[in-house]
């Protein structure tokens, strides 16, 4: 499992964003956000890397 600190996520549309995002490149990965910790947890086969440009392209900055 990956965990990543995202950053701007404010709402659902937020997660589904992310989350759209992931699955548009791995269809079954798993996707849990925490708006409050501003931490994503992925069960994805991508890399930590892939997952975080996928993520900063949809437009939240990834730290770790």
């Amino acid at each position: 499992m990956l965990s990543l600190k995202v950053s701007g996520m404010t709402c659902g549309g937020c997660i589904n964003a992310i989350t759209r995002a992931i699955q548009a490149q791995d269809p079954q990965a798993q996707v849990q956000a925490d708006l409050a910790s501003q931490t994503v947890n992925l069960e994805t086969s991508l890399s930590m890397a892939q997952s975080s440009e996928l993520i900063t392209e949809a437009g939240f900055p990834v730290s770790q």
